[in-house]
């Protein structure tokens, strides 16, 4: 098998490093109805399920930011919460019956969204959930949840510490008032001080904080304002985003756009940080050299499944891809919640809307999920999981080498950093050509 890409890479490159934030293959703007329906028993049946991963969406927030494409809400009332929390009740006994005997979970998280915009009591009932239906409970899993300077609330904080949450991720985005203003977000610097302040004082021994650079008046100066600062609390981990515009997001609407300078604050950022101890795993990840291990045990996203639960959360089996519909505007949304909260427990049983992987597919996601991580792609495992080899699948690889944006070692072909911080642009270069179709043809609402 020989698999091509459309283009040469060094027109690829020419366009520019920034083209697509590429964290998972394929997008679910690829994703269309599913004729016919898949039972979810038949798309588990044939599937390993020793080493799951559970994912539970909550599509709640208290503002949109001006760059955010996530699939959630704003100000929701409390009735829609309640009916999303039964509905999710109902969602997650029908998938527990649909994955039958032998399903293990090696890691968890609580996403969206935001999903400390959940009262205290909200999340108690979540993490009860979880547990007693599919026994993955975060005193025995390494368990992520993403919060906000506003919901990071002491009494939220305690039950997750209580709980064992291990990892706790908080959009900062910058300790620059001004600049978060420019995205539309209503934050300021005391609310946050307050918020990572309370993360400490509850005892969560992992900490994220994710920050954007590209941002309106950003300067390099600010950049390293904000860096310095998020180092004041040491945090295990910080992601490292690019702005973008995208369809239907505040500043998408404004048709603006940004320049190279994403670039050297990129490079920036990328050296501050391993230079105070830090390590690169991917173009947005930086982990703590002292902190405790990043990597969950066992889990390998490249091959391994991934049950979702809630509107907006995708669920993976190595064959097919499938979540509900995606949204990014206030219309679209709601009407998708609106649809999850009403549906019928038979309905939680089929997958209705994804994207079936062919074997080309499935090796796509498996080499760019492999190559852009610090770890690379091992030749040998692709050997093992394909029954072929990637380089005679894949001969544009040779092109990384060539342009110095990867080195082999060994069995391994590992980005150079050259090639790590194109890594935005290696994704979109990667997709195969029907891929490529059915994101540019998305309908965006």
């Amino acid at each position: 098998m020989t698999i091509t890409s459309p283009s040469s890479l060094s027109k690829i490159l020419a366009r520019g490093p920034f083209q697509a934030y590429t964290y998972a293959y394929p997008h679910k703007t690829a994703y269309r109805p599913l004729d016919p329906p898949v039972p979810l028993r038949d798309a588990w049946a044939a599937e390993q399920k020793d080493n799951l991963f559970l994912y539970l969406h909550v599509p709640f927030c208290e503002m949109r930011c001006g760059f955010c494409n996530l699939f959630t809400t704003v100000n929701a009332p409390r009735t829609l919460e309640e009916e999303y929390l039964d509905a999710v009740t109902r969602q997650a006994r029908v998938i527990r019956g649909a994955l039958g005997a032998g399903a293990r979970f090696s890691r968890m998280a609580l996403g969206g969204g935001t999903p400390t915009y959940l009262r205290a009591g909200d999340l108690e009932r979540v993490f009860d959930l979880l547990e007693d239906t599919f026994g993955a409970s975060p005193r025995d899993l390494p368990a992520s949840v993403e919060t906000s300077p506003a919901t990071a609330t002491p009494d939220r904080l305690a039950v997750l510490a209580a709980r064992g949450v291990d990892r706790v991720s908080i959009g900062v985005q910058s300790f620059v008032d001004s600049e978060v203003r420019s995205v539309g977000r209503a934050q300021d610097g005391a609310q946050v001080r307050r918020a990572l302040d309370a993360i400490r004082a509850a005892g969560l021994p992992g900490l994220n904080i994710d920050l954007i650079y590209g941002l309106a008046h950003q300067t390099p100066q600010t950049w390293l304002h904000s860096l310095e600062t998020a180092l004041t609390w040491s945090p295990e981990e910080l992601f490292l985003y690019p702005l973008y515009v995208r369809p239907l997001t505040g500043i998408g609407r404004l048709g603006r756009s940004w320049d190279d300078e994403r670039l050297e604050l990129y490079r920036l950022g990328r050296d501050f940080l391993t230079a105070r101890g830090y390590v690169q795993t991917s173009i947005r990840r930086f982990q703590r050299a002292d902190g405790p291990p990043g990597d969950e045990p066992e889990y390998t996203c490249q091959l391994d499944g991934m049950v979702g639960l809630g509107c907006g959360a995708r669920s993976y089996t190595r064959a097919l891809h499938y979540s509900s519909e995606y949204a990014v505007g206030a219309v679209g949304v709601r009407d998708i919640i609106r649809d999850f909260v009403d549906r019928p427990d038979g309905a939680f049983a089929v997958a209705s809307h994804g994207m079936h992987l062919s074997g080309d597919e499935q090796r796509r996601r498996y080499v760019l999920q492999s190559l852009l991580h610090h770890t690379g792609l091992n030749l040998t495992a692709y050997r093992a999981a394909f029954a072929s080899e990637a380089r005679q699948d894949f001969p544009q690889l040779a092109q990384l080498l060539s342009l110095g944006l990867a080195e082999q070692r060994g069995e391994t072909l590992t980005l150079t950093p050259v090639g790590m911080e194109g890594s935005d642009a290696l994704g979109p270069w990667l997709y195969s050509d029907a891929v490529q179709r059915l994101s540019e043809a998305f309908e965006w609402r």
